[in-house]
């Protein structure tokens, strides 16, 4: 069970990753050894799962954004092929007409051309996708 005093510490955490123990001591007025018990029972149990950087994705040439919806025959072998494919950064599960809702990062939409029309000729399984360009993030909490 994460309690409140859990919640300030993964709210500084998703702040900033690199936040010292000291500093997260400071602002929560709980112990650094409390703290550092506190982050490490979290990972333990799994609530923090890892801790990583965000990256501008202009700056690593990723700033083309797209999503899909995609609904096929063979959701496993579907899914291994997707899981495999360094531009498809999320895939979830979803209710409705479609199966699967990808989130997939591209230089710009060339590289998204030729990745799309290869992924199709791979996948004879998929029977019909929607595709939606971002124009614009609006807001990314992670």
């Amino acid at each position: 069970m994460v309690d409140a005093k859990d919640k300030k510490i993964i709210g500084l955490l998703r702040e900033n990753s690199r936040i010292s123990v000291r500093d997260i001591a400071k602002k929560t007025g709980i112990r650094p050894s409390t703290v550092h018990q506190r982050i490490q029972k979290l990972r333990k149990k799994g609530v923090i799962e890892k801790f990583t950087v965000k990256l501008d994705d202009r700056a690593v040439d990723q700033s083309f954004i797209v999503f899909m919806l995609l609904k096929g025959e063979s959701h496993e072998y579907i899914n291994q092929k997707i899981l495999s494919k360094p531009n498809v950064k999320e895939v979830f599960g979803v209710t409705g007409e479609y199966d699967m809702l990808l989130k997939m990062k591209f230089r710009d939409i060339e590289e998204f051309n030729s990745f799309i029309i290869n992924f199709r000729k791979e996948n004879k399984d998929i029977r019909s996708t929607i595709t939606m360009v971002a124009t614009a993030k609006l807001k990314e909490d992670i």
